[in-house]
């Protein structure tokens, strides 16, 4: 298990989190500041010039979630990891992978009103005997009291939220380890094993009457999908898309779906890509879209989106998918992908 403590500078993760290591038999301390000043170390310096934070590195994200799993395979646990995290997609990445590994993630916020955490940064004195690094570091706490507060709606409802305003370091660890014990912060998400080879991915495209596209948001991986999943050894492909939309959204499709694109997806470290299938779903009803299910433990939300919306929420090669898919469905015929180019 992570005792994952999210919050801002000055909400006293650290100092809770050596507290928590009393209070949790067998807990140890796990810190992904440390993986992030290594990169540094042996990244060139221009990766670092091109992101404002590590965290923004795929390498830092995947490093947090394997060295996690090399950890606990060498102590008992907990592991206890003070982290600021505020982006979403970066929570559903590293959450999500957690969740593959089998590894159960108890989310919690550490919080305080901003004038608190504002006194807390102005008292931090580190590094000691250098006043201007000093001053350097309390100025970039301070920073990140914005991206904080914009960050706030979505940690409050996915984390078990701990006021420390006015708990000293060692009451806020035994709220935490109550909650801990309890089963609060828990997240729920959909535990999609990791694949170990190529696989088959069926989507399914629903449309609307004003002929946007159904996005879904997933809870267990970052960016925006299209309905669908991995096709089951044994299963028909269309077969399996009508599965994953009457699981995920609820919606039992009359018949099967009409394929509209077979796209290769090229191999990407650490993924084994493989065949990637869009089927033509047909046009919702008003009344069907408003009876659209949105199960929290695998979908966050979902949209109708126009093409160019798309543009703007899939990463390239989903939107490139995307793209021909809606071509073949205008031109009433499927077309062949390899890495999103037609051939053939």
């Amino acid at each position: 298990m992570i005792v994952w403590l999210n919050g801002t500078f000055g909400a006293g993760k650290t100092t809770a989190a050596h507290e928590l290591l009393d209070l949790l038999p067998g807990s140890t301390l796990y810190d992904p500041e440390l993986l992030g000043s290594g990169l540094r170390l042996m990244l060139p310096a221009k990766r670092f010039e091109e992101i404002d934070d590590y965290q923004d590195l795929p390498s830092w994200r995947r490093m947090v979630v394997d060295t996690a799993a090399a950890l606990l395979t060498e102590v008992p646990g907990p592991l206890v990891t003070p982290m600021t995290l505020l982006r979403q997609e970066y929570r559903d990445e590293i959450f999500g992978s957690l969740a593959a590994r089998r590894i159960p993630v108890r989310h919690v916020l550490l919080h305080a009103e901003e004038t608190i955490l504002r006194q807390r940064i102005a008292q931090r004195t580190e590094p000691a005997g250098d006043p201007g690094a000093a001053a350097s570091v309390r100025r970039w706490c301070l920073e990140h009291l914005v991206p904080y507060a914009g960050a706030l709606e979505w940690i409050k409802g996915d984390a078990h939220v701990v006021d420390t305003t006015r708990l000293t370091p060692r009451q806020t660890a035994e709220h935490v380890a109550e909650a801990v014990r309890t089963g609060a912060g828990a997240c729920d998400i959909v535990q999609t094993p990791e694949p170990t080879a190529e696989t088959l991915a069926a989507g399914v495209l629903l449309f609307d009457d004003e002929d946007r596209v159904l996005l879904v948001d997933p809870t267990y991986k970052p960016g925006w999908e299209f309905p669908g999943g991995i096709v089951e050894p044994g299963e028909p492909p269309a077969h399996a898309g009508v599965r994953e939309v009457a699981e995920e959204l609820g919606i039992q499709l009359p018949r099967a779906p009409r394929l509209l694109v077979v796209d290769w997806e090229a191999p990407k470290p650490p993924g084994y890509g493989g065949l990637r299938l869009l089927f033509d779903g047909g046009t919702l009803t008003g009344e069907r879209i408003r009876d659209l299910l949105l199960p929290c433990a695998e979908l966050r939300d979902w949209r109708f989106v126009t093409e160019t919306e798309a543009e703007t929420m899939l990463p390239p090669v989903r939107w490139n998918r995307l793209r021909w898919a809606l071509r073949a469905r205008e031109r009433g015929c499927a077309l062949h992908l390899e890495a999103g180019v037609p051939v053939g």
